[in-house]
């Protein structure tokens, strides 16, 4: 049961009154087993956090994938620097030149801005050289483990059309209170209603509306990759011609073992454009996985860049007085 459990969590938490109850009655199990099974895997870090996924940029935020080029002996240092950023949400060490790679987001409302916040902590950091890679195009973004080991190696990747939104200070609200990581009890929702003051009906009206305009991705559960037996991971870059790049980052979306998939900006000492985030258990399964989507597009210039350490992996955290903090004590300095 545990690992159709733990797929069918990163696919969709049940937004519902009993969600247990709801995964329980689907795998033909009770909802005290759930409860407890889950529980346990929180307990050994299998489980990192179960809350909403939400899209940066449909919520304002303007974000940007970032490589910095640091001498090995200040890269502790240098990690310790960025990770103090609030708009900071994974940071590591790769086996390339550009060594530290991190996701930056600034706030809606930032007055430094992404390029401004991104010199001043490739100064503070005294990184030799700096690349930015914003995404051009996005084909997949599902974090989504195989724990069963019985999916189909390809999937097709749905398109969605969203609804226009225009967030209240109540969709704030629900934003703030969905993002944070649920307890596991039988009525997990139940807080939030109560510090709300909203039904259980109202509640779960605005998250639909919320997933409906693309605002929120999904309600899921996302694993500690390596203690769910995922050990390898590997960012997969592709020098792609610009007329080929759409067709074939969809082409490299459907791999099952690949949960993002962007185009993004190249530069004369960086030529790739396509990026694809390949996993799998070990580091001869992921070059393997490389190799086969190679072949599959023809690809003859490619890297892998592994990560040695993870220097924070954390989801960014929306609406927080972080960001304006951060601004004024450092990068207003």
């Amino acid at each position: 049961m545990q690992d159709e459990l733990l797929y069918q969590m990163q696919n969709a938490f049940p937004m519902e009154q009993r969600p247990f109850q709801q995964i329980a009655e689907a795998l033909g199990s009770s909802e005290e087993e759930v409860i407890k099974t889950v529980q346990r895997l929180k307990e050994e870090k299998i489980i990192r956090q179960t809350s909403a996924i939400f899209d940066t940029k449909r919520l304002g935020y303007k974000s940007s994938l970032v490589a910095f080029k640091v001498p090995e002996e200040k890269t502790d240092k240098a990690a310790s620097i960025i990770n103090q950023h609030p708009g900071v949400s994974h940071n590591y060490l790769r086996n390339h030149d550009y060594n530290i790679w991190f996701t930056m987001a600034v706030a809606p409302d930032s007055k430094l801005g992404l390029e401004k916040t991104i010199e001043i902590l490739k100064e503070q950091t005294g990184a030799d050289d700096a690349i930015t890679l914003p995404t051009l195009k996005m084909f997949k973004i599902s974090v989504k483990m195989d724990t069963t080991g019985k999916r189909a190696k390809k999937e097709k990747v749905k398109k969605t059309v969203h609804k226009e939104i225009e967030l209240t200070p109540e969709h704030i609200a629900v934003i703030k209170a969905l993002q944070k990581d649920i307890k596991v009890v039988s009525e997990p929702f139940k807080r939030i209603t109560e510090e709300l003051g909203m039904s259980y009906e109202k509640l779960f009206g605005i998250a639909n509306e919320l997933k409906e305009s693309g605002v929120m991705r999904r309600f899921a559960t996302i694993l500690n990759h390596r203690q769910a037996g995922f050990g390898a991971n590997a960012m997969s870059v592709w020098a792609v011609p610009g007329e080929k790049g759409e067709e074939i980052g969809r082409q490299l979306a459907e791999f099952s073992a690949v949960s993002h998939c962007y185009l993004r900006p190249s530069y004369p000492n960086w030529p790739y454009n396509l990026f694809a985030m390949v996993h799998a258990k070990t580091q001869e399964e992921c070059d393997s996985l490389i190799e086969e989507m190679a072949k599959e597009t023809g690809l003859t210039e490619y890297g892998k860049l592994y990560s040695t350490v993870e220097f924070k992996k954390q989801r960014l955290v929306y609406f927080d007085d972080a960001f304006e903090k951060w601004e004024t004590e450092v990068g207003g300095s």
